[in-house]
């Protein structure tokens, strides 16, 4: 698929969105529009695949099999091939086509059944190796809620527009690759997060941001074993390390329940086989449930400055992730704790890559305790890049990334990187954004190592021990603007010639006012 074609593509799917705007509320209308293209994904996977099962049988098209025993088989492949099982009944387009068979005979009442599809394509699993990554996975899409309609009647006629504008649309699975859909997808997601003020931060890290985490922590690889976000919102992040590198196993872990559907539908979207994901749904520093793995690359954006309960369960006692610090991350703050916990599940040759807001490099007390260790001790410290200030959805603060490794191959300095100050970025609406030239950039000093006058600097670990391990990234990179010497006889002449034109004009007004018979005003 060209990218003109693909372009098309996301542009067909939030005309829809646009469709029912004043219908229903964004947030809405998010979980329902996602929730079916998610489930017309499934169905055409389903009649796609069980189509090269029937290549040799009487009945070939899916749709008109009533064979109770080849139903069986295509039933035992498709969950071992694709993880769940729909029915030719069950199908999008038998739905759509029965939500458009209004007669006198026939209804086009389709929320029952559509109901009980959903809820079969998760009990379909039910018992098989997928279970986990479909179970309540529609679980936003209440189709008898009041949102999308006062009535019946009315949420009905909703779900039978959104799923006939889906129909119109043909995704091309057998023609295209995995990441085409998946990645329009994302463009969706990405159209919502912008509207969604401040909850956008939970699901959504701007594509700029997420290309410079995935290119920092491939560096120096094609290939990675794992990757891990734990707090991986829709996934975006995760799916970003793949285009960089060949990824064998994806992990995450999201508190937010919608999040976490959310992240789920987007990994099988892009293709990524339900074996080779691992998608928790849990407080990650609470209670975290990969604690057993080390992954060669760690990306995050954790929420900011949030508040967490490590001192209310003894953490600090029992939990390896914190003990050795010797102070815990304060309970209004988690970003350290956040921080500790990456750290302790990165593997010894892997890459951490990670957003934070700026108080992460210099706030004292305890956070100043936990980032000497850190650096002093540990020598875990490779990189602080600083962004540009409102380029996050739903906060207009500055961020910064810090990039940490367990073994770092240039561990006598680290890399000080402002890409905050003008020119490094361009406004759109009102949101900064990053430009490609801007992202290569930041990635290319980081791998490089090199200092840029008023731009990157390269400390020794030395420099930043005289700083009491203040990271504050304007300490390192001067990005000072000298004024240009002021040149006094120039000046004393310009003022010269200025009192002059004032005492001319001064005796012009005085002549007006004689003439006219008045005082002049000096």
């Amino acid at each position: 698929m060209s990218e003109e074609q693909k372009r098309l593509l996301e542009s067909k799917l939030w005309g829809i969105a646009n469709i029912l705007r004043g219908k229903i509320s964004a947030d809405d209308y998010r979980d329902y529009i996602l929730g079916f293209i998610f489930y017309k994904y499934l169905s055409e996977r389903q009649y796609l695949y069980a189509n090269n099962l029937l290549e040799t049988e009487t009945v070939k098209d899916y749709l008109n099999l009533t064979d109770p025993e080849l139903l069986e088989a295509i039933k035992e492949e498709s969950l071992q091939a694709l993880g769940y099982f729909l029915k030719p009944e069950e199908l999008f387009a038998s739905i759509t086509a029965k939500g458009n068979a209004s007669t006198e005979t026939d209804s086009n009442y389709i929320l029952e059944d559509l109901k009980a599809v959903l809820n079969h394509i998760e009990q379909s699993t039910m018992g098989t190796d997928s279970e986990e990554d479909f179970n309540d996975l529609f679980s936003d899409i209440d189709l008898s809620s009041n949102k999308i309609g006062r009535t019946v009647k009315a949420r009905n006629e909703v779900v039978v527009q959104i799923l006939n504008h889906l129909d119109s649309i043909d995704f091309r699975l057998e023609d295209i690759e995995s990441d085409v859909l998946g990645d329009a997808y994302e463009f969706l997601i990405g159209k919502f997060a912008a509207g969604a003020g401040k909850t956008a931060g939970e699901f959504y890290t701007p594509q700029q941001v997420s290309k410079i985490l995935a290119k920092v922590v491939t560096t120096g690889k094609d290939k990675l074993k794992s990757v891990y976000d734990p707090t991986c919102g829709s996934g975006s992040l995760l799916l970003r390390v793949a285009k960089e590198a060949e990824v064998s196993e994806y992990f995450g872990q999201e508190m937010t329940r919608t999040t976490y559907n959310l992240a789920r539908m987007n990994m099988i979207l892009h293709g990524i086989h339900y074996r080779r994901f691992n998608i928790a749904h849990e407080d990650t520093l609470m209670h975290p449930q990969h604690l057993d793995y080390k992954f060669e690359a760690v990306v995050a954006n954790p929420p900011f400055s949030a508040h967490w309960k490590g001192d209310e369960h003894s953490l600090f006692h029992a939990d390896e992730r914190f003990s050795q610090y010797g102070r815990l991350a304060p309970k209004t703050k988690a970003d350290f704790a956040f921080m500790q916990h990456m750290l302790y599940q990165l593997a010894d040759n892997g890459i951490m890559a990670s957003v934070f807001p700026h108080g992460v490099l210099f706030r004292g007390a305890a956070e100043g305790q936990i980032r000497q260790y850190m650096i002093k001790e540990m020598n875990v410290l490779d990189a602080v890049i600083g962004l540009p200030a409102n380029i996050f959805y739903g906060t207009s603060i500055p961020t910064c990334i810090v990039v940490l490794k367990k073994c770092r191959e240039q561990d006598d300095n680290v890399v000080f990187i402002d890409a905050s100050g003008e020119g490094n970025y361009i406004k759109v609406g009102n949101q900064n954004e990053l430009r490609e030239e801007d992202v290569d950039k930041i990635v290319q000093t980081y791998r490089e190592r090199k200092t840029i006058d008023k731009y990157s600097y390269v400390a020794s670990l030395a420099e930043i021990a005289e700083n009491d391990y203040n990271l504050n990234i304007p300490r390192y990179v001067d990005t000072f603007e000298e004024e240009a010497p002021v040149d006094l006889d120039t000046t004393a002449a310009e003022i010269q010639q200025l009192d002059a034109a004032l005492k001319s004009n001064d005796a012009v007004l005085k002549a007006f006012c004689e003439e006219l018979g008045i005082k002049a005003p000096f």
